[in-house]
């Protein structure tokens, strides 16, 4: 299978990452994984933006209650904690699961300067759980492994849709 396996992005889902994020979606070139509902939840994003930026975090989470519960494992100190899981069988999972994101991400092009560099901390640490979750989001489970026990904590499901519940983000 070709990977990624993610559906192109129609206007209207251009529309509703913009209204998730709060500003004009930037160089999607895929909906990497849906809520429940079928809004997008994860875009995959151009390694290097229209305007010359490279950009490393090719599958970005963009829920407004996801982010908001990730945000809440993330505040609450977890990430040590799921660092401290970076050993023997799930270490290796880790490093496989970024080199798959390299892989992933540089079907969309070369950029050197980020060349090695996949998200979220990965392969040797964990840096931020919302690119790690939205990469389990984007490739299922069992690929990334601390993307998939932050998103099995965070108390958010992608098969339980709350498009409809206001989320309040710190500022």
């Amino acid at each position: 299978m070709t990977r990624p396996p993610f559906d192109p992005p129609s206007e209207d889902d251009i529309a509703e990452v913009s209204r998730q994020l709060g500003r004009p979606a930037r160089d999607v070139v895929g909906i990497a994984a849906r809520c429940a509902c079928g809004r997008p939840t994860v875009v995959s994003t151009k390694p290097r933006l229209t305007d010359g930026t490279p950009f490393p975090t090719f599958y970005y989470l963009t829920h407004p209650a996801a982010t908001a519960a990730v945000s809440t494992l993330e505040a609450e100190g977890r990430m040590p904690e799921l660092a401290a899981l970076l050993e023997g069988a799930t270490a290796e999972l880790y490093r496989s699961a970024h080199e798959q994101y390299l892989a992933d991400r540089g079907q969309f092009g070369d950029v050197p300067e980020i060349d090695g560099i996949s998200a979220g901390g990965m392969p040797d640490r964990v840096k931020c759980l919302h690119a790690l979750v939205g990469h389990a989001l984007a490739a299922g489970p069992g690929v990334n492994p601390i993307g998939d026990v932050a998103l099995a904590e965070c108390g958010w499901s992608p098969e339980v849709c709350q498009c409809a519940v206001t989320v309040e983000v710190a500022g």
